[in-house]
């Protein structure tokens, strides 16, 4: 038996994946969580084989939780399920230590199926996000500049940016500045659509 822990800040989307796993004899579902806050705590009461991972929710986001629970259980596997098929986030997921990438249409089956290729030890990947990945490359920003456009995502003047992140506002025009040059955009706001649409922040 496969044990498998859900991580979705939808409780319909984990019902629905609970429910389809349910009917695969080898997979039970031993957990379920809707923050990123609590997938480590979880998984160390429950653990299971396999996380099944969302990217965006509250707390902290599903790559920065697949990092924590891989650190704190490193015999669990994890596989990134989400609905934004975003190659920077494919990169950064198996940065952070994610066994595997599918979007949240692949089929039923096939979700299963990529579930025990992962506890076998497989690496499992949606091949379309593969090779977006391979054509966008690298995210061209900088750490800092990424928490930069993070925070100007936020909403705020220079200033308010500025205040949340303890920096000087010229710190933080510059690496705005810096980051719009590098996507390519008009302005600050064109710079975080960039950004977040190829999974960079």
């Amino acid at each position: 038996m496969i044990k498998v822990m859900l991580a979705d800040d939808q409780a319909l989307v984990r019902g629905g994946l609970a429910a389809l796993l349910s009917f695969e004899a080898d997979l039970e579902v031993v957990a379920e969580v809707g923050s990123g806050d609590d997938v480590v705590d979880a998984a160390r009461r429950t653990r299971p084989d396999v996380v099944l991972m969302d990217v965006e929710m509250p707390g902290k986001d599903g790559i920065t939780a697949t990092a924590d629970v891989t650190a704190a259980i490193p015999d669990v596997r994890v596989l990134i399920v989400t609905t934004f098929g975003r190659p920077g986030y494919l990169r950064r997921g198996l940065q952070a230590g994610a066994a595997g990438f599918v979007v949240k249409d692949t089929p039923a089956r096939e979700l299963a199926d990529a579930i025990r290729r992962v506890h076998a030890g497989l690496r499992v990947v949606d091949s379309s996000l593969a090779a977006d990945s391979l054509v966008s490359g690298e995210s061209p920003l900088t750490t800092r500049e990424s928490e930069v456009l993070r925070e100007a995502r936020a909403g705020g003047t220079v200033s308010d940016v500025a205040k949340r992140m303890f920096l000087s506002e010229g710190t933080i025009r510059n690496h705005l500045s810096s980051a719009i040059g590098k996507t390519g955009a008009r302005n600050r706001a064109e710079a975080v659509t960039i950004a977040d649409n190829n999974g960079w922040l």
